[in-house]
Parts: structure tokens; sequence; C-alpha cells
């Protein structure tokens, strides 16, 4: 009978997590299987001629001048992570603390993280308009009477893009760090305070380290979250000016959806794979010097 009943709860078991499998193999696992494939041959889309190249793709990858340019600004991109981490950090610290309309507050924080990409890209194209925007117009205001460029430049794109992602990623990371600090006993504090502890180093040889398991989680998911986003990019400058705000993920779709070179699109998306997995493994590897369970 014992045996019977483990069948069955095995059974039900299987049931449950049946249609998400089913899931994870129809649009993971079988479309990852097929892009491996898909590495070693000239498909283009919509072609009936399919011919197995070997390793030209990988080859013509590791030659692309576009694709070297793709990593560095992906390294760039992938600078917003850390300091929106730091930020929302701060903004957590402040609004965990009595403060007026703080729930107000943290929803107009988060607000942007719901927000369509699309609606994002148009504001912040006018926001960075060069010769009207208001973000110039203030920058003048208060004597620089040559602003950046922004979007409209090769300098300075990339990092602008960074201010949207920072400013995107803030409240998402805010609202998980506010979980994290209510869950932080007050007697701990307040017996840090009698010890004489005050103000910042409360907040470093305490708070800090208590919160480093949602700083570990908040950096690992927003640098694989960051390195294969490309639709706020796409809407705002479509990877340019002159290839300056080209990520490997726009990079994948490009050469994928702009010029049909499936093979070549799937061996760059494994090189992204890759890539995304020596950062995971890093973080992994490191984070044991510095957070504390």
């Amino acid at each position: 009978m014992g045996n019977n009943w483990m069948r069955r709860q095995r059974m039900l078991g299987y049931l449950f997590i049946g249609p998400n499998m089913i899931g994870v193999i129809l649009f993971f696992v079988i479309p990852a299987v097929y892009s491996f494939f898909l590495m070693f041959t000239d498909y283009k889309f919509m072609s009936p001629d399919v011919h197995m190249v070997g390793l030209d793709n990988v080859k013509r990858l590791f030659h692309d001048e576009i694709f070297y340019k793709a990593i560095q600004n992906t390294l760039v991109f992938l600078l917003a992570v850390p300091a929106s981490i730091f930020l929302s950090f701060l903004v957590a610290l402040v609004l965990n603390q009595s403060v007026y309309i703080k729930s107000t507050l943290r929803a107009l924080f988060f607000m942007p993280y719901i927000t369509s990409g699309v609606a994002i890209a148009f504001v912040w194209m006018l926001l960075f308009q060069p010769k009207e925007g208001p973000i110039n117009a203030f920058l003048r205001m208060i004597g620089i009477e040559h602003p950046p460029g922004w979007l409209s430049t090769t300098d300075t794109s990339m990092y602008a893009i960074d201010i949207i992602w920072v400013w995107f990623m803030l409240g998402y990371n805010m609202i998980i760090y506010l979980a994290a600090l209510q869950e932080i006993s007050t007697d701990l504090l307040e017996a840090a305070k009698m010890d004489g502890a005050r103000g910042w180093r409360v907040i470093r040889h305490i708070v800090w380290p208590l919160v480093s398991p949602t700083t570990f989680l908040l950096l690992i998911t927003g640098l694989i979250m960051t390195i294969k986003t490309f639709g706020i990019i796409q809407a705002i400058t479509q990877g340019g000016p002159g290839n300056s705000t080209t990520i490997l993920s726009l990079f994948v779709y490009q050469n994928a959806f702009r010029y049909y070179e499936m093979g070549y699109a799937a061996t760059i998306s494994w090189a992204l794979f890759f890539i995304i997995l020596l950062i995971t493994v890093v973080q992994w590897i490191g984070q044991k010097r510095w957070v504390h369970y």
C-alpha cells in the first residue's frame, strides 16, 4: 500500500510539472538545439537552400569588427547594473524610514519598470534632444555652453543608454531592497546604536552585509537581463549612430531579422550564451567572498 501511495504521489507530481516541462522543451530546448545546428549552416530566412559550412560562421565572427564593437558596447552597458543597484539601495534606505507619502514615492519609482519600452524610448529621445531637449536646456542654464550630444553622437550615445537603463531598473531594485531591509531585526540595529554605532557605520557594517544575498541576486539577474536586452535600444537608436549602441543581443537581432542570415545570427547567439555563462560563473565564485548568508 505504501508503494502504491508513493507511486500515485509521484504521478501527481509529474502531472503538475508536465505542462511547464512541455513548454520548456518546446520553446527553449528544441530552439536551442536547432540554433546550434544552424550555426554550422549558411541558412538564410525563407531560402530553400541550406548548406553545411562547418566553422565558417565562427571564423567570420572572430574577424567581424562589429562583433568586437558590440562586446565593447555591451560591457559599457553592463556598468548600468551596479550603478542602478547602488542608487536603488540608497533610495530604499530613505524610503524604509518614516518619510512623508512614502507609499506614493515607492509607486512612482516603480512605475518606469512596468511602462512600455517604446513609450520610454520616445520620452527619453525628447529629453536627450541636443538642441531643444530639457536636459541640455538645463545644462546651458547652469553655464555649460556646449552640452553633450547624448544620443546623436558616437562618444556619448552608449552612456545616454546607460542613464536610461539605470532609471528603468531603479524601481525594481528598490522594491527588492525594501523587502530585504524590512526583514532586518530592529533589535539588532538598536543594539548597534547602544554600542555607539551611528549612521554610515551601521549601514556599512550591519545593513549592507545583511542584504548582501539580495545584492547578489540583483547583480546576477540584472547582468543577465541587461546583456539580453535590445528592445529599448532598438526603439531609440537602432544601434546607431555608427554602431555606437549596437550590443550583442541587438547584433543577433539585426543579423537574423534585418539581413536574414540565420546561421550567422545563431553563431552570435551562442557566443552571447557563453559570455553570459562566463559572467555567471565568475559571479558565483566571487560571491563567496562578499555574500553573507
